[in-house]
């Protein structure tokens, strides 16, 4: 599970990174979008990929249900003791929002005719105020699963130390903010879509 999240963190700073286009405007973005459409490794990225979120899904089910037959009867009341936090609290349910996020986000923008003009494609569908509000959501509850997991999974792969716990939680909670671009991203196009 920590080894997949690492790596589906890396994938988000890179398709951060080329959202960032839109941007620097239509002629940029489209030719990203061509250039990246146009690459013989795609396919093969987005089986590797696809197998990754799979494989992240199940370690996540897994680890759940791990979790329930270790203690079968919750606690009588919540504590929030020993570095619980709200990101950690909520995992789960952010994991599903995540998922129904994805299906949303690659009908969208995947698996939808764009002409050729992606960057068009993209102003489109943020024009509608329930999409967009849906993916800023989608993105808050990105960053609570990214507070949570991008830490932890340095302690599950033992590369955590006491005196290093400071930076690398540290370090998670900017990394997880970062990914607020994405949400800023949508707020902008939802501007940029001319006249509702």
């Amino acid at each position: 599970m920590a080894v997949s999240g690492l790596l589906l963190s890396g994938f988000l700073v890179t398709h951060l990174a080329g959202n960032l286009l839109l941007l620097k405007g239509e002629a940029a973005f489209n030719a990203y979008a061509k250039a990246l459409e146009n690459n013989p490794l795609l396919p093969l990225a987005e089986v590797g990929l696809a197998a990754v979120f799979v494989i992240h899904i199940l370690s996540g089910l897994w680890v759940s249900w791990e979790n329930r037959q270790a203690r079968p009867v919750g606690y009588e009341a919540s504590q929030w003791a020993g570095g619980r936090t709200i990101g950690s609290a909520t995992m789960a349910y952010t994991g599903f929002l995540l998922i129904a996020f994805l299906v949303v986000h690659l009908r969208t923008f995947r698996f939808t005719e764009h002409g050729g003009n992606l960057y068009r494609h993209v102003l489109e569908a943020f024009r509608n105020p329930l999409y967009t509000g849906f993916y800023v959501a989608a993105m808050g509850g990105m960053v609570l699963h990214l507070s949570h997991g991008f830490a932890s999974a340095f302690q599950t792969l033992g590369l955590a130390h006491p005196r290093a716990e400071t930076l690398i939680k540290r370090s998670g909670l900017a990394f997880s903010l970062s990914m607020l671009g994405f949400a800023a991203l949508a707020v902008w196009a939802y501007f940029q879509g001319g006249p509702r």
